[in-house]
């Protein structure tokens, strides 16, 4: 009989995060480095935390609630544990992994924006560095650190970065921006003509959408309402004026799109904590 190698743990680590950690960090709730057998396999209905998954070499099969995705050498998934999902190593060519699991703030928001594709094929130059990161976090959890959630916070942070610029950036079926095609030609158009009147249901239009479901999508996707969007893209192009001019408030509220000073002073204490005068003071002090 044919001898049927089995799947070996080489790294595996369990932490259990303070409620503070939780609430400020990301913190890892486990953490591991296994080379897969035929016989690896893992189906859940849920669980704590999200999940991501690099595969260094060989080839596998993930599911996400009921859509398979195929990983193999050189990709990273991200998963939402939360969802019915299910891992399955190639019988041919089983997989090797890095994997965490994790929580921490925002990650819910972070991951929907990623999730339409939470699959990554990573740039060559990436590979090693992806590497290295998964190797630190190991290496700070075994034994942990007195400031081992901080730096855990930072090398997660990196995975996160990278995971989001493989996206933008990588070649196949990986998406040049994570919003999709309408939402992003609507933002690009807001970008070019914030100074605008801009109302809701022109932009909705623009997108091709009812103001109710681009409303809902813009801050889905985005994380904040295509008016705010817009009051603080206005608040920061203030800011560069109030700094690199000589003009008056009420001549840079009007070059921004405000018609009235009154509101643009505002607006503008409400997002920075100070008046456009006491701004251009500081600032330009280097307070």
């Amino acid at each position: 009989m044919a001898h049927v190698s089995r799947t070996r743990i080489v790294v595996s680590l369990h932490q259990t995060p303070a409620d503070f950690n939780r609430r400020v960090f990301y913190s890892i709730l486990r953490a591991g480095h296994l080379i897969g057998g035929p016989d690896h396999q893992i189906s859940r209905d849920r669980y704590r935390g999200h999940e991501i998954l690099y595969c260094v070499k060989g080839r596998g099969k993930v599911r996400i609630k009921d859509r398979w995705l195929s990983l193999e050498g050189g990709e990273i998934i991200w998963i939402d544990c939360s969802s019915s999902h299910a891992y399955l190593a190639d019988e041919n060519d089983p997989w090797e992994l890095y994997w965490i699991r994790f929580e921490g703030p925002q990650v819910d928001m972070i991951y929907t924006i990623l999730s339409s594709d939470p699959r990554i094929r990573l740039p060559q130059e990436t590979v090693p560095v992806i590497e290295a990161i998964f190797e630190r976090i190991f290496s700070l959890l075994q034994p942990a650190r007195s400031d081992c959630a901080a730096w855990v916070h930072v090398e997660m942070a990196r995975l996160i970065a990278h995971f989001c610029d493989a996206g933008t950036k990588g070649g196949g079926d990986n998406r040049e921006v994570f919003l999709p095609q309408n939402l992003r030609r609507t933002l690009d158009w807001m970008r070019q003509h914030y100074f605008e009147p801009l109302r809701v249901s022109a932009l909705a239009a623009k997108a091709g959408m009812s103001s109710t479901h681009f409303a809902r999508s813009f801050k889905k996707m985005v994380g904040t309402s295509p008016i705010d969007w817009l009051r603080r893209e206005r608040v920061n192009q203030a800011k560069r004026q109030l700094i690199e001019t000589q003009s008056s408030i009420k001549q840079i509220a009007e070059a921004i799109g405000y018609s009235d000073q009154f509101f643009f002073s505002r607006d503008f204490k409400h997002l920075t904590g100070m008046n456009p005068s006491e701004y251009r003071k500081r600032e330009r002090l280097g307070g």
